[in-house]
């Protein structure tokens, strides 16, 4: 059997940033960051906007697509666009960042967007984000990526049965979902709940995360700092991995650790104990 493929999801090669920061700029040279994935085993990466923000003002997005070539990493990913229904110039809107994911997209051509939604109770009527997904998932088309939404349970798409449903109703090849193990469990989504909703070509990527028994504050403090190494918590990672192999899953898998203790390791050692870990579950 081949190792899994791993992909160091944004936060995971961040450093000492949270996403509650602004702008949660990496400390991190992206080159160190960079070097540090590859080294650790990773196959990719991801960013967020704000880093790609500082590197298009730095050395730009063509320089960063070589550097990601010579260190021989093969998955990108960009990342995070919410409020993406809201037309350009209403109060709310993001077209700056879609923008931003887009110029980026084009030259770096990640596998995926991921998308959220917004902070706040669940939707009363998800069928409405249909259309403005078509729209969003027609335009990555363009650029030859896809769009992937994250559900979050404190955010107007809360779960994964709720964001298949979106996805299906858009019915566009390029609208996916992430499987997000911490998202996933703090839902109180169980495994057969999962089976039932997803078809395997609407799973775009999956992030493993483990966590304590109980969520310590708000749901957002918790899925921002109190997040475990796979195996290390009390999510059934493998009963995850199971289901998802069984439709058709296979990788590469995403491992996206964020918790307080974690942001003040050196990056190198950080990531190679988010990759060991979550092989051990794999």
């Amino acid at each position: 059997m081949t190792q899994p493929q791993l992909v160091a999801t944004a936060w995971s090669s961040a450093g000492n940033v949270s996403p509650v920061d602004s702008p949660a700029t990496s400390p991190v040279p992206i080159g160190e960051r960079i070097t540090a994935i590859a080294d650790a085993g990773f196959c990719g990466f991801g960013l967020i906007a704000d880093d790609l923000i500082a590197i298009r003002e730095d050395i730009g997005f063509e320089a960063l697509r070589d550097m990601i070539s010579e260190a021989g990493l093969v998955h990108t990913e960009i990342e995070l666009l919410e409020r993406w229904w809201i037309p350009r110039g209403e109060p709310g809107h993001t077209y700056d960042i879609r923008e931003l994911l887009f110029e980026a997209a084009d030259v770096l051509t990640p596998v995926q967007i991921k998308i959220g939604s917004e902070n706040g109770p669940a939707t009363s009527n998800p069928l409405a984000l249909a259309a403005p997904l078509y729209e969003l998932a027609e335009q990555a088309a363009a650029l030859g990526t896809r769009i992937a939404i994250e559900t979050m349970p404190f955010s107007a798409i809360s779960t994964i049965p709720m964001g298949a449903e979106i996805v299906t109703a858009a019915g566009h090849p390029a609208a996916g979902l992430f499987v997000d193990a911490w998202h996933v469990f703090r839902a109180d989504t169980s495994l057969d709940q999962l089976r039932t909703a997803l078809r395997p070509e609407m799973i775009f990527g999956v992030e493993l995360d483990d966590a304590a028994p109980e969520v310590i504050g708000t749901l957002f403090e918790d899925t921002v700092d109190r997040r475990l190494f796979c195996g290390e918590g009390v999510f059934d990672l493998t009963g995850l991995v199971q289901v998802l192999r069984d439709l058709g899953f296979d990788g590469p898998w995403g491992v996206e650790i964020l918790s307080t203790s974690y942001r003040v390791l050196p990056v190198d050692q950080a990531l190679k104990q988010a990759a060991d870990t979550a092989l051990t579950v794999l």
